[in-house]
């Protein structure tokens, strides 16, 4: 049996300083709300950092420790919080400021993410090259790319692609265009906000989104992190750099199964997911 899930009264705790944080009814939201509902940025960003953190901390406390951490996007939050560059307190306080700025922006800004599959980041990148008001957003992996932008110009893009040979273009279920200049406005107030967070050296090496380079200093990371909200998630660099001093085993902390997949692209990398795999099998094939 298990003894280091994080205690019920803890979640319970930052449950309730989520609803807090954000006036929402997060837990009512999570267990009856629609699809539409858990795609509005404000709940799933403090919700899935939640999870994120909660998985990542049980193992840890079960003896699972990290050579390094990383997180896509919002889960680059779970990460630092998990390194100790901020309380998962103080984490929860910036993911739900994020969240609002956030949706602030994309309702002003109308577009969205779609994902280019069967090409690579190089190629997506010159076939949209000149086309305004479109960016490569994630780099995820190879063979799936996602580029952010209005919705005028993501049509535009998706003719062109379809014309140069992707495989599929498929929108997400995104509410804005994240991870582009057109998120600035939000990326701006967020900075002012990172800028005033204390923050500590990390207590494992951090791959960020920005700059996939390990690192443990608490400027450098804030420096990252105040770029994020702008700038293209360099996933499949952040694999690379991992597998770069040899073969290792990624384990995925959070819901779901899809990092661990795109991670499997990655020759050297072997991947596998807490949620899929269960808490117990995940100990057992990473001890």
């Amino acid at each position: 049996m298990l003894h280091a899930v994080p205690e019920l009264d803890a979640m319970d705790r930052l449950l309730d300083a989520a609803e807090a944080l954000s006036g929402l009814e997060l837990r009512t939201i999570a267990t009856l709300g629609t699809a539409e509902d858990l795609a509005d940025t404000r709940v799933a960003q403090p919700l899935l950092y939640l999870v994120d953190w909660a998985w990542g901390s049980t193992l840890m406390e079960c003896g699972v420790t990290p050579v390094a951490l990383a997180g896509h996007s919002l889960g680059e939050f779970a990460a630092l919080a998990l390194a100790d560059v901020f309380s998962v307190e103080a984490g929860l306080e910036l993911v739900v400021e994020r969240s609002q700025l956030m949706a602030t922006t994309a309702a002003s800004t109308p577009g969205g993410m779609v994902a280019v599959l069967g090409m690579n980041a190089a190629t997506v990148a010159s076939v949209v090259e000149g086309i305004r008001d479109v960016w490569l957003a994630n780099d995820n992996a190879p063979g799936q790319v996602v580029l952010s932008g209005t919705s005028a110009a993501l049509d535009v893009a998706t003719a062109f692609l379809t014309e140069a040979g992707a495989r599929r273009i498929v929108p997400l279920a995104v509410a804005g265009p994240f991870h582009s200049p057109l998120m600035s406005p939000a990326g701006d107030a967020f900075a002012d906000v990172l800028r005033s967070t204390q923050m500590r050296d990390a207590t494992l090496p951090v791959l960020q989104n920005t700059d996939p380079l390990p690192a443990t200093d608490a400027t450098l990371i804030r420096e990252r992190l105040i770029g994020q909200m702008v700038s293209p998630v360099r996933w499949t660099e952040t694999m690379r750099t991992l597998v770069a001093d040899g073969p290792l085993t990624l384990v995925e902390a959070g819901p779901g199964a899809i990092l661990s997949g795109l991670a499997k692209r990655i020759e050297g990398l072997s991947a596998i997911s807490v949620e899929s795999e269960g808490i117990e099998s995940t100990l057992l094939e990473v001890s």
